[in-house]
C-alpha cells in the first residue's frame, strides 16, 4: 500500500484545512495517510496576541508532531505551509533543517513530494514559498510532483503550476475555492508514488 505523509504547519488553521483535504483525498485512493504537524516554535506571548492563533493551537493539540520516522515511512510527502515573507514558515524550515541524518544516509532520495501554501494576498509570496520548499527537496533528492496545468481544478484555484495556493482575508477566510485543487494534487502525488514504487 502506498504511504503518504501530510506534513503541515498552520498558525490559524488555513494550512491545516488544506492538509485535511489532502488526507481525505489520499485515503479515498486507497493509500495510507498520516497527518502530522511541524512543532510550534513561537512563544506563548506571540500566540496569545492573536486569538485565532491561540484557538487553533489549542484545538489541534492532539495532532501528532512530525518526526523523522514520518519521512522515512512515506513513499510520498505533501507539505502544507504558509508563506512568511515569501518563504516557508520557520516552523517547517526548522523541521526540514533537522533532517540532515536521513538526508546523509540517502533515506530521502526518490520520495515523491508536493507543496501547498497560503498568504494574505495573491501576490504575497505564495509561488516563492513553494519554490523555497522545492529547493530544499531537490537537495533531498526527491521527485517533485508539481501539478502544472494538468487539470481544470488548478485553473479555478488560481492557476499556480507549483502547488495549490490560497489567499486569505484578515479574518482567515479563504478567498478562492481550492478544495478540489488540493484533492487533485493529493491524488497526483499518490499516482506518481505508485508509479515510482511499482
Amino acid at each position: 500500500m502506498t504511504k503518504i505523509s501530510i506534513v503541515y504547519y498552520s498558525s490559524t488553521g488555513t494550512n491545516y484545512q488544506l492538509a485535511q483535504w489532502a488526507k481525505e483525498a489520499v485515503e479515498n485512493t486507497g493509500a495510507e495517510a498520516r497527518l502530522v504537524k511541524a512543532p510550534e516554535l513561537a512563544p506563548d506571548v506571540a500566540i496569545d496576541a492573536n486569538p485565532a492563533w491561540r484557538a487553533h493551537y489549542d484545538a489541534t493539540r492532539d495532532v501528532p508532531e512530525v518526526t523523522t520516522e514520518d519521512i522515512t515511512w512515506a513513499d510520498g510527502i505533501i507539505f502544507s505551509v504558509p508563506s512568511r515573507f515569501g518563504v516557508m514558515a520557520a516552523q517547517m524550515k526548522q523541521f526540514i533543517d533537522s533532517q540532515g541524518g536521513i538526508w546523509a544516509s540517502g533515506d530521502t532520495v526518490n520520495k515523491v513530494v508536493s507543496g501547498m501554501t497560503s498568504a494574505q494576498n495573491s501576490h504575497g509570496g505564495q509561488e516563492a514559498t513553494i519554490l523555497s520548499l522545492y529547493i530544499q527537496m531537490m537537495h533531498w533528492g526527491t521527485i517533485i510532483a508539481a501539478p502544472g496545468y494538468s487539470e481544470a481544478e488548478y485553473y479555478t484555484a488560481g492557476g499556480n503550476p507549483y502547488g495549490t495556493s490560497v489567499s486569505v482575508d484578515a479574518d482567515g477566510n479563504m478567498l478562492e475555492d481550492v478544495e478540489e485543487a488540493v484533492k487533485q494534487q493529493a491524488r497526483h502525488v499518490v499516482d506518481i508514488a505508485n508509479r515510482v514504487n511499482g
